[in-house]
C-alpha cells in the first residue's frame, strides 16, 4: 500500500520501537508515536506478518515502515542507520513480554511494557494469578504506570507497567475514595467493547456471539482484580497498618456489542456517610488539575471518550442505601492501553504530558 504520511519530529528526538505492533495495541501505540513531534518511531516488529507494511496491516493508522523481526542487538548499536533505541513499548501477551523487557533493559532502553508482566509488586501474587514470572528480578525495578497517581516515579523510570484497562478505569475511579479512607467495600461492575479480546477472538468473543448480547467472562477469577486491589491498598492510610484487613475487590467483567470503549460501574459502601456535596469536592480536588480526567455533573457514555485519551467520572451518593455509585469511561485501547502509553513516555522524557494526545 502506498502511504504519503510523514513523520515530523524535533531534531535529537527520542529514538523508539514498537515491540508487538501487529496487534490492537501496538499498532495504535505505533500510530500515536509516528504522528508524535517528539519521539522518532524507527521500527515496528511482530511475530508475524514480517516484511508487510504496517498501513497494510492496518491502513487507517497510516505508517509506512514494514514489520520486521525484533532484532535488539541491532537497534541498539548506536553506529547503525536504524539504531541508538532510546524506548521501547512492549506489546506482548504476559510471560513473553519479561524477558524481552529484561534484554532492552540490559541495553540501557527505557520500557513501557503493555503486558501484565510487572503491573504486581508482589511475587507471590503474580504467581498466584498468572503462574511462574520469567524475570522476577526485575520487579523492583518497574513503576506502576497510572500515570495521574505515580507521575513522579514514572519521569526516571527504567520499567513502566502500563496499567491493565479495567484497573486504569477502576482505580481512577475510586482513587479519591481510597486516599480518604472511605471505601469499606466495593463491586466493580465492568463492561468492554471486543476490542479488548485483541485480534485472536475465541468463541465468546467473536463478533457472531457478541452481537445483540452481553457476556460476562472470567467470573470470580478475573486477572485484574489484584491489580485493583494492589493500587488501592497504596492509597488507602488504613492499609498502611499491617494488621488491617486488606479491601477485597469484587470484579466482574462483561463483554458488550460496542468496537472501543469501556464503562467500570462502582458500587461503594462507605466507612461512613458521604454527602453529595463532600463527595464532589474530593472528585473536583483530585483531579481539577490533571489535562486528561474530566469529572462530569451527569453519568458519561463510552462515545463521549472514544479514541482519546480521557477518562471521564460521575459519582452520586445514593441517600436511599447510603452507598456512593462512581462511573468511570474510557476508551479501552487509548486510555486503557496505548494512549497511556505515550502520556508515559511523555512524563520519561520530560516532554508535555500531552503533547500527542490533545
Amino acid at each position: 500500500m502506498s502511504c504519503v504520511a510523514e513523520q515530523s519530529f524535533a531534531a535529537g528526538s527520542p529514538r523508539v520501537v514498537v515491540a508487538g505492533a501487529t496487534g490492537f495495541a501496538g499498532a495504535l501505540a505505533a500510530h500515536l508515536l509516528w504522528r508524535h513531534p517528539g519521539f522518532e518511531l524507527v521500527a515496528v516488529t511482530g511475530r508475524s506478518e514480517v516484511g508487510r507494511g504496517l498501513d497494510d496491516l492496518y491502513p487507517r493508522y497510516r505508517v509506512p515502515l514494514s514489520i520486521e523481526e525484533l532484532n535488539i542487538d541491532r537497534l541498539t548499536q548506536a553506529s547503525d542507520a536504524a539504531g541508538g533505541v532510546d524506548a521501547a513499548v512492549v506489546a506482548y501477551p504476559h510471560a513473553a513480554a519479561a524477558p524481552t523487557v529484561g534484554a532492552l533493559r540490559e541495553r540501557g532502553v527505557r520500557v513501557v511494557d503493555l503486558s501484565a508482566d510487572f503491573r504486581l509488586s508482589e511475587l507471590a501474587t503474580y504467581e498466584h494469578w498468572y503462574g511462574e514470572h520469567p524475570r522476577p528480578d526485575l520487579l523492583g525495578e518497574a513503576v506502576y504506570g497510572l500515570t495521574e497517581l505515580h507521575r513522579a516515579e514514572i519521569a526516571s523510570a527504567g520499567i513502566v507497567a502500563n496499567p491493565g484497562c479495567y484497573p486504569t478505569a477502576s482505580v481512577l475511579a475510586l482513587a479519591p475514595l481510597a486516599r480518604a479512607g472511605l471505601i469499606a467495600d466495593v463491586v466493580i461492575d465492568a463492561k468492554q467493547g471486543i476490542s479488548g479480546a485483541g485480534r485472536a477472538f475465541d468463541e465468546q468473543t467473536h463478533l457472531s456471539m457478541a452481537g445483540e448480547n452481553i457476556l460476562p467472562y472470567k467470573v470470580a477469577a478475573h486477572r485484574h482484580t489484584p491489580e485493583i486491589e494492589e493500587q488501592l491498598a497504596e492509597l488507602n492510610p488504613a492499609d498502611l497498618d499491617p494488621a488491617h484487613p486488606k479491601l477485597k475487590v469484587q470484579f466482574q467483567a462483561h463483554l458488550v456489542p460496542l468496537d472501543q470503549g469501556e464503562m467500570a460501574s462502582c458500587y461503594v459502601t462507605p466507612t461512613r456517610p458521604v454527602a453529595a456535596e463532600e463527595l464532589r469536592g474530593r472528585y473536583v480536588e483530585a483531579y481539577d488539575a490533571e489535562p486528561f480526567v474530566e469529572v462530569v455533573d451527569a453519568p458519561p457514555g463510552v462515545r463521549e471518550v472514544q479514541a482519546t485519551n480521557f477518562c471521564r467520572i460521575f459519582a452520586a451518593a445514593d441517600e436511599h442505601t447510603g452507598k456512593v455509585l462512581v462511573f468511570s469511561a474510557i476508551d479501552n485501547l487509548w486510555k486503557g492501553t496505548s494512549s497511556q502509553a505515550v502520556q508515559n513516555l511523555n512524563v520519561m522524557f520530560g516532554k508535555p504530558e500531552t503533547e500527542g494526545l490533545a
